[in-house]
């Protein structure tokens, strides 16, 4: 039988791999500029950058993407846990971001789909990445979907 503490330590593990793999992620896609790392499960990935809303510094995370017309459109699954990602509490703090798809960096603006908006757009979100679904039967939290809106520049 598995204890509480060990629960945690596997949590705690799950997201120390997670951090590092993401981070290798970010160096292998920015050091190519994006010729590797620019898709994952059948998917396109792009490079989000938020503003720590503690730290202040920049913060960069690879996520899967789909697009409507020029938008962005990121998911903030966290794997279906119960609190959402940093990046996303950063850009609800600080919506002002940076996209890199390919060897492309674009300011942006997020912003998070209404509940119309999400009920539209969760069957596209998942019909790209099942994986989805799985995530959101593992939280009570209504996982966010956001658009990424490049700013003319």
């Amino acid at each position: 039988m598995t204890t509480g503490w060990e629960w945690a330590n596997l949590a705690v593990m799950r997201d120390v791999t997670a951090r590092r793999l993401s981070t290798f992620h970010t160096a292998l896609y920015r050091a190519s500029r994006g010729r590797f790392g620019t898709r994952l499960v059948n998917n396109d990935m792009l490079l989000l950058t938020t503003t720590g809303r503690l730290s202040g510094r920049s913060h960069t995370v690879p996520l899967l993407y789909l697009r409507d017309g020029e938008s962005y459109v990121v998911i903030a699954s966290w794997g279906g846990r119960d609190t959402p990602p940093h990046w996303y509490s950063n850009l609800k703090a600080d919506p002002a971001v940076e996209v890199q798809v390919g060897g492309r960096r674009v300011p942006a603006l997020a912003t998070e789909a209404d509940t119309t908006t999400r009920h539209e757009w969760w069957p596209r979100v998942v019909e790209a990445y099942d994986g989805y679904l799985t995530y959101q039967s593992r939280t009570e939290r209504m996982i966010p979907v956001v658009f990424l809106e490049p700013i003319a520049t």
